[in-house]
């Protein structure tokens, strides 16, 4: 059963989506420490998890799987948001702020530019990995915005879920890698 999450779920949902994102390229170019990346992912993943509030956060029942939507349009944060949000990013950050922002900017500049759904974050927890339960969290979210006849679109740092994505609809529109040593990424769009 997929449902929205609420807020009770937040700690749950970024410990799950740490365990998650452990060997994940893009984590890891951003945390090259695995002791650092298993200390700092939890407090990164509550923070994305408040910032996707107003978009669309589904979780299984237990949080074993996750999707964190951002709706079409999403305004990039205002300088007041920055500066509010600012103390809590560099606690989950520390030293490897430089390059989650080089990661960020390639991620930006490769957006689609028309508007569109973000699947911004999709994980399940490596015990139930396998079972399907990923795939319906994205199903149930697709369904869900498949009335705004808008694109779907995502971008994965890890090869092999690039199938399971193709499944579902999704077409890879682009390859490219976050500069300065970064990781590959591959951008997918899923039509209206």
């Amino acid at each position: 059963m997929i449902r929205d999450a609420a807020l009770a779920d937040r700690e749950p949902v970024a410990a799950m989506l740490a365990r998650a994102f452990a060997d994940d390229p893009a984590m890891s170019y951003i945390f090259p420490d695995p002791r650092d990346r298993a200390k700092r992912l939890p407090r990164l993943f509550a923070l994305l998890f408040d910032a996707d509030a107003p978009g669309m956060r589904l979780i299984t029942g237990d949080a074993e799987a996750t999707t964190l939507w951002q709706r079409p349009g999403t305004p990039a944060p205002t300088l007041f948001d920055a500066l509010r949000r600012a103390g809590p990013l560099l606690g989950a950050l520390g030293l490897a702020l430089p390059r989650a922002m080089r990661v960020g900017a390639a991620l930006d500049e490769h957006a689609p530019p028309e508007r569109h759904w973000y699947l911004h974050i999709a994980g399940v927890d490596p015990a139930r990995q396998g079972k399907g339960l990923g795939g319906a969290s994205i199903r149930e979210g697709l369904a869900r915005v498949a009335g705004d006849g808008l694109p779907a679109y995502l971008e994965t740092a890890t090869e092999r879920n690039v199938g399971l994505y193709q499944s579902l609809g999704f077409e890879v529109t682009s390859e490219w890698h976050v500069p300065r040593g970064g990781p590959k990424f591959w951008s997918m769009l899923r039509p209206a």
